[in-house]
């Protein structure tokens, strides 16, 4: 994890680069599997961009937009743990499909938000998604974040996280195991 400038909020000013390269318990993945986000706070909000590899996994039989239970397909995650254990988690799908949601402690959804921006577009073997989310929505400060992709289906369903998470099976509901953000 990179990140470069600060604001007067303590918070990245340029960004934060974060890459899924691992699988959820720490196995080092091969490079095409890697999944990398780019985060940054400004006055629009928190701003998210992601490049992944496309699995061509069944799209969700639903149009683009909002969708419960988006975990179930193909996705990628972030997780930005803020202020009194409130974290953020925003999901994305290369089909344009998203969930974010606000949670007050673990698994304990507070509300549910909606990006004021969410561009989603597939290219060749690769997805390529960016996402705003107005800051007075936020949790903030932010202070530990975490990263996941998920692809595949059945037995050769794949979990990958930027920061290994522990358990017998994949659970990122797992703030204490976040990585540190580097303005802290």
């Amino acid at each position: 994890m990179t990140k470069s400038g600060r604001n007067r909020n303590g918070l990245w000013g340029q960004g934060v680069h974060l890459a899924v390269e691992r699988s959820w318990d720490g196995e080092v993945v091969a490079g095409v599997e890697e999944t990398r986000f780019f985060f940054r706070l400004s006055r629009q909000g928190l701003e998210i961009e992601v490049t992944a590899p496309f699995y061509n996994d069944p799209a969700p039989v639903a149009p683009s937009g909002e969708l419960d239970a988006l975990w179930d397909y193909e996705v990628v995650e972030l997780f930005l743990l803020g202020d009194k254990g409130h974290y953020l988690e925003v999901e994305l799908g290369p089909h344009g499909h998203y969930l974010i949601l606000l949670l007050a402690g673990i698994r304990q959804v507070k509300k549910r938000l909606c990006p004021s921006r969410c561009q989603v577009r597939i290219i060749g073997s690769r997805w390529q998604a960016s996402l705003t989310v107005a800051k007075e929505q936020l949790p903030l400060p932010f202070s530990h974040v975490n990263a996941y992709a998920i692809n595949g289906q059945g037995a050769g369903r794949r979990y990958l996280a930027a920061f290994p998470v522990p358990g017998e099976k994949p659970d990122f509901h797992q703030p204490s195991v976040f990585g540190a953000l580097p303005h802290r």
